[in-house]
């Protein structure tokens, strides 16, 4: 394994960081205007919620063909080239006239980006071995960076009354020229370049596989968990804060102090985890979450609320870098299956959250419907002892 960083290590680690950057950037730009899809389009909390099921609906459709594809095309392709169909879909989604077809261009774009999702994880893995250290976090919080700034355009659109044709399509075009752009410096050659080589006999490997399918059902748990928490802030920050009293500038602030604060969070984590641990660390963290977006909805006001939002993306910072980067390297699987099947599971979450949360909040109100963040905080905080002690 190679510990020092070349040239060439550093380019594909700064071309990965961009495709994670406009994976984070694109479908943020679109989530400060949901208030103006939810008046525009006539829907109620339950339709508006099962529309935007849609996207992680079609991730979780097309999920599992990621490994094939990358393992077909490798994973430079399929990040690169695949953030250009998350971003038409997306783009899509402002010129729909109704529900359907909201759903149609969402469910589109879901499916694409489940397929980058793995390929850019991937791809940052086979940068990690290379590194020598954990350097995942550092993605996943470019990734936020990304999410932030698509938050903040999109925050700025809605304050403009820009038209979302507008707003979508240019955010389409710039973030897809810079996933082109990164794409020369991504890595060359097969996906398990940098794996070292290990001979297990076959009665071993097959013990070693039970196993591995107990932990990644554990770790698809986690994910999904962190999954939950993170579109707490994507799918209902905006309109939670809005019902609130939030001004339109304003309402959007909840999901990007979510991935601000989650920046922050993945900017320390490899230090954190080097030093206590992927268990301890995500324990930690589910604390966090259920402390603060508990106090959140149990004294309800914008500045509260968004403290809270931003409390819950700290706190859910390491969590899903961490289901992965376990999944991926437990033994008896072939190289990626792991990352997959996890990054799969993870989708159960961003599935189930829209759809559940909406018909709560109608059947009740959005405040309780908005419950189930610290309730899976605590489910991270019972389920993290299936993660490693140390980084592996």
């Amino acid at each position: 394994m190679v510990s020092t960083a070349g040239e060439t290590d550093r380019r594909a680690r700064a071309a990965v960081a961009a495709v994670f950057l406009t994976n984070g950037a694109v479908f943020a730009n679109l989530l400060p205007r949901y208030p103006e899809l939810k008046d525009t389009l006539g829907l109620s909390n339950a339709e508006l919620g099962t529309a935007v099921a849609a996207f992680p609906l079609g991730a979780l459709l097309a999920g599992l063909a990621a490994s094939a594809l990358v393992r077909r095309f490798r994973s430079s392709r399929v990040a690169s080239f695949g953030m250009v169909a998350v971003a038409v879909g997306i783009a899509l989604a402002g010129l729909a006239p109704n529900a359907v077809l909201l759903a149609g261009a969402l469910f589109l774009a879901g499916a694409c980006d489940a397929v980058v999702d793995v390929a850019q994880n991937a791809h940052a893995l086979r940068v990690q071995r290379r590194y020598g250290r954990s350097i995942l976090n550092s993605f996943h919080a470019t990734w936020s960076a990304g999410a932030v700034l698509g938050g903040l355009m999109g925050s700025a659109a809605a304050a403009l009354a820009l038209p979302l044709p507008i707003h979508l399509g240019v955010s389409a075009a710039l973030f897809i020229a810079v996933a082109l752009a990164a794409f020369r410096f991504l890595l060359p050659g097969p996906e398990d370049a940098e794996r070292e080589p290990v001979e297990t006999p076959t009665r071993i490997r097959s013990r070693a596989g039970g196993k591995a399918a107990l932990v990644l059902v554990v770790l698809g748990v986690i994910a999904s968990a962190g999954a939950l928490i993170e579109d707490s802030g994507a799918s209902w920050g905006a309109v939670y804060l809005t019902g609130l009293g939030a001004a339109a500038g304003v309402a959007g602030l909840g999901f990007v102090a979510l991935q601000a604060l989650e920046f922050l969070g993945r900017l320390i984590g490899d230090r954190v985890v080097d030093r206590f641990g992927q268990r301890a660390t995500a324990r930690a963290g589910a604390v966090v979450v259920v402390l603060g977006m508990g106090s959140a909805l149990a004294v309800p006001s914008v500045p509260l609320t968004i403290v809270g939002f931003g409390l819950a993306g700290f706190g859910v910072a390491t969590l899903i870098p961490a289901a992965m980067h376990a999944a991926d390297e437990l033994p008896g699987l072939p190289p990626g299956a792991g990352l997959t099947v996890v990054s799969w599971l993870l989708r159960i979450g961003f599935l189930c959250s829209p759809p559940v949360v909406g018909l709560v909040a109608d059947a009740t109100s959005l405040r309780v419907g908005l419950l189930i963040v610290p309730l899976a905080g605590l489910v991270v905080l019972v389920g993290a002892g299936a993660l490693p002690t140390r980084p592996r």
